[in-house]
């Protein structure tokens, strides 16, 4: 039996955190309000880039769209936001805001992770060097 899902799956922001503890009252609801942090302290940086990955539960890619995730943020730690975005039916795309830079269809499988780099830097920090991995590139094709 075949799964059918759509090709494209529509980017969902990601959902706030509940709690189904009842609220402290008195001195436990104080001490709990001066350790908790401020919700700008977990709020993205002023003019953060979304990076979207969306990524196909059926296939089981998610170790993958994370470790992607993780370089991004690794290589971009102050320009983006990363989400991982839970999709079917084969799908993999990375979306930097709403634009798409990667569709795993018609770009042809996966992203080596320098290109990824270099087509989320292109958004995020034209003109940014990306060091070693980039120069490396640049210099095997001359050799």
């Amino acid at each position: 039996m075949t799964d059918s899902c759509p090709v494209d799956v529509p980017t969902v922001p990601p959902v706030g955190m509940t709690t189904a503890a009842r609220p402290a009252s008195g001195a436990a609801a104080r001490t709990a309000r001066e350790a908790a942090p401020a919700a700008s302290d977990n709020a993205p940086a002023r003019g953060a880039h979304r990076v979207a990955l969306t990524y196909c539960t059926q296939c089981r890619w998610l170790a993958r769209a994370a470790w992607m995730a993780q370089e991004i943020l690794t290589t971009f730690p102050e320009e983006t936001e990363v989400a991982l975005v839970p999709g079917r039916g084969g799908v993999f795309q990375v979306r930097v805001d709403d634009q798409l830079v990667w569709d795993r269809r018609t770009d042809g499988g996966f992203p080596e992770i320098t290109t990824l780099k270099r087509l989320v830097r292109d958004v995020v920090a034209p003109g940014r060097p990306l060091g070693h991995s980039e120069r490396s590139r640049e210099t095997a094709g001359g050799a």
